[in-house]
């Protein structure tokens, strides 16, 4: 698919040309990867909140035990 971005300020465009050079990479590229990126920010910042909250209910309660071996117990003696 393509897009078109307008009225792109010069400096920004300048910014963006200058860096793909750096990497050696075409300018498409780079601005493919940076609207990758920040389309998947939401679900990163998401991803951290919830990996922050199982490591403050682990450091506040410690590690549950886990309920497989209980469940393949309960299986086994349903046979």
């Amino acid at each position: 698919m393509e897009i078109r971005v307008r009225n792109v300020d010069e400096g920004t465009i300048a910014m963006l040309r200058e860096r793909s050079q750096r990497e050696g990479r075409s300018l498409a590229s780079l601005i493919r990867e940076l609207l990758t990126a920040e389309a998947m920010r939401p679900r990163r910042e998401m991803l951290a909140r919830v990996a922050a909250w199982h490591e403050e209910l682990t450091r506040r309660h410690g590690k549950l035990p886990g309920s497989t071996p209980e469940i393949r117990a309960k299986r086994d003696q349903r046979g």
